[in-house]
């Protein structure tokens, strides 16, 4: 797997494919194996799926690197500066942050956002996660934490990751994504980083603001039956961003990659071939 070396540490990605650019992101403790059923499925379309230091991540950051919402937004826009990457469609899935890249000023690289069932407004994190920020807070709590994702409570029950995939997550890939944190301090020392790194509602506020500012084609790809991320807020900003287009999926929740990966990739490829 290529890494990149960045100015916050290494960034690991898979990269196939030739054609327009897709970067794709994922959520907390995921990497980019969250594609693995889509990327096939896009013939024509250079695939990148980096994996963000989001606590699923295999070398840890540099100590002092910023890890907040804003500060891995920068990271993104310093991997496709890196990649020297233009007109990139960035697909956001689970976690939102990635849309920041617009307030932090660095989206020139951007071509079309995708945001897919994710994280906006003042829904950072979900309601559901807000116990695991509150238990990372705490001295000792990351390693608390992560012992946890070993429970069937907390990859069955649907106020973890059982309620973020309709169809289930499969043991084998929560292993990968959990093994970086249960082993190694320094990834458990980014994940506090960034999961304690939300700022005030006043903040995300502000930060929205810019972001619906963005003014080339935006896709809402969301699904209807969501459990963490309201479908109601992509039919607001439906009518925020000036070049939107909504599209909601059926039968999925959260994590449509892995509930609808064939309407995933129509749904993309229709879009960047429309615009």
């Amino acid at each position: 797997m290529p890494t990149v070396e960045l100015p916050a540490g290494p960034i690991d990605y898979t990269d196939t494919g030739s054609g327009p650019v897709i970067v794709f992101g994922h959520g907390l403790l995921m990497n980019g194996n969250l594609w693995r059923d889509v990327i096939p499925l896009l013939d024509g379309y250079r695939c990148i799926a980096p994996t963000w230091p989001l606590g699923a991540h295999r070398r840890p950051m540099n100590a002092d690197a910023a890890l907040d919402h804003a500060g891995v937004s920068r990271i993104i826009a310093d991997f496709l500066d890196a990649l020297d990457l233009f007109e990139v469609a960035l697909v956001l899935n689970d976690w939102g942050g990635g849309q920041f890249i617009v307030s932090e000023r660095r989206h020139d690289r951007i071509g079309r956002l995708v945001l897919a069932s994710c994280e906006a407004y003042d829904n950072f994190p979900p309601k559901p996660a807000r116990p695991g920020v509150a238990l990372c807070r705490l001295p000792g709590g990351p390693a608390l934490f992560m012992q946890l994702t070993r429970t069937p409570m907390f990859r069955r029950g649907k106020q973890a990751y059982g309620g973020l995939a309709k169809r289930g997550i499969d043991d084998a890939l929560l292993d990968e994504w959990f093994a970086p944190g249960l082993r190694d301090a320094d990834i458990r020392r980014d994940l506090k980083k960034f999961a304690t790194g939300t700022p005030s509602r006043e903040v995300l506020d502000d930060w929205h603001r810019e972001v619906v500012t963005f003014d080339r084609p935006v896709l809402l790809l969301w699904a209807s039956e969501d459990r963490m991320m309201p479908v109601e807020h992509a039919r607001r900003m439906a009518h925020e961003f000036s070049n939107a287009k909504l599209v909601e999926v059926d039968d999925a929740w959260t994590l449509l990659p892995l509930d609808q990966p064939e309407r995933v990739a129509v749904e993309l490829d229709l879009f960047i071939t429309a615009h």
